[in-house]
């Protein structure tokens, strides 16, 4: 028996790869051009930005003339009282917003599995906030909120059950709040696509003969219908909350990071670093931070859908 070691294994491990590359060189002249393009508009951009974080950016001196300050941005980043502000603010954001969409886009799920009259009728209201513009749905509830305007202050005020209106996005104890509710009116709809999907996967048989052998509808529901919704769940909690982590357009727009950066998540304040203020070397630093952590939800959901994959393969 012969050991193959060092280079040599290397070298005979690689030359498969290669000829079965050479083999297939006419299928990868057809994706050239896309991946080509990609380069252009992914790989490039996500290497000048891990770059530009390792320079600092004045904003009075061009870019090609920033000063290389190594790991500095990441240092002074991390010793910001503004950082961990914005983060507190992003974590309650992703979290409050993920978890509480999820649940009510399940309730509604499991409501609309039911066959009732109308059932069509209100699946497709409740579709609604999830097809609306994020930009139209922000000004609309900016209105909303508005504290000498807004229709919840006048019917508080209207009802006797305030003074005046509240300030929902002028406080800083309630804005960030105000704009989860925000959040979550326009997120649940996909939840709720998403596990009555699932709902649909889940066999009849089953919950019959755990009818027919006395189980009640909790029971059922725990032994029977969560598990075969364990997978979809897993996939919807990571795709909202990637899109929470990374939401830019609801806290923009209403609020633009304020009151006093009391509604900043890292997205809204990475942009107002590099446009704002014109802090490029900031921004990316900040922008490398955030792929980091993106790359690392993908990870579990390319997981996830991996071991769907899997088991659907060995049923």
């Amino acid at each position: 028996m012969t050991i193959v070691t060092g280079k040599t294994g290397a070298r005979e491990r690689l030359r498969p790869l290669l000829r079965k590359i050479w083999e297939h060189r006419a299928d990868y002249a057809y994706v050239l051009p896309a991946i080509a393009v990609m380069l252009i508009v992914i790989a490039y951009p996500i290497y000048y930005t891990i770059e530009l974080s390792f320079f600092n950016t004045p904003p009075g001196l061009q870019l090609r003339d920033k000063i290389f300050v190594g790991v500095g941005n990441y240092t002074s980043i991390l010793t910001s009282p503004v950082f961990w502000k914005v983060t507190s603010n992003t974590l309650i954001w992703t979290l409050a917003s993920t978890f509480i969409a999820f649940v009510l886009g399940f309730g509604c799920a499991l409501a609309l599995h039911r066959d009732f009259v109308g059932r069509g009728v209100l699946r497709a209201i409740l579709i609604i906030p999830w097809v609306i513009s994020a930009v139209a749905a922000s000004y609309i509830w900016k209105w909303i909120y508005h504290s000498d305007f807004g229709i919840i202050g006048a019917v508080l005020v209207g009802l006797g059950l305030a003074d005046r209106p509240p300030n929902f996005i002028d406080s800083v104890s309630t804005v960030l709040p105000s704009l989860i509710v925000v959040n979550i009116w326009r997120e649940f709809p996909f939840a709720m696509i998403m596990m009555m999907a699932g709902l649909q996967t889940v066999p009849d048989q089953l919950l019959r003969a755990a009818k027919v052998d006395g189980a009640n509808a909790w029971q059922r529901f725990w032994h029977v219908t969560f598990p075969h919704l364990r997978n979809v769940s897993t996939v919807t909690i990571l795709l909202l909350a990637v899109a929470n982590f990374n939401s830019f357009i609801i806290p923009w727009i209403m609020t633009g990071g304020g009151p006093s950066n009391a509604s900043h998540i890292w997205i809204t304040h990475i942009y107002e670093l590099a446009f704002g203020r014109q802090r490029w070397g900031v921004a990316s630093a900040y922008s490398v931070l955030l792929f980091l952590i993106l790359m690392t939800l993908g990870y579990f959901y390319v997981r996830a859908l991996s071991g769907n994959d899997r088991k659907d393969g060995s049923a």
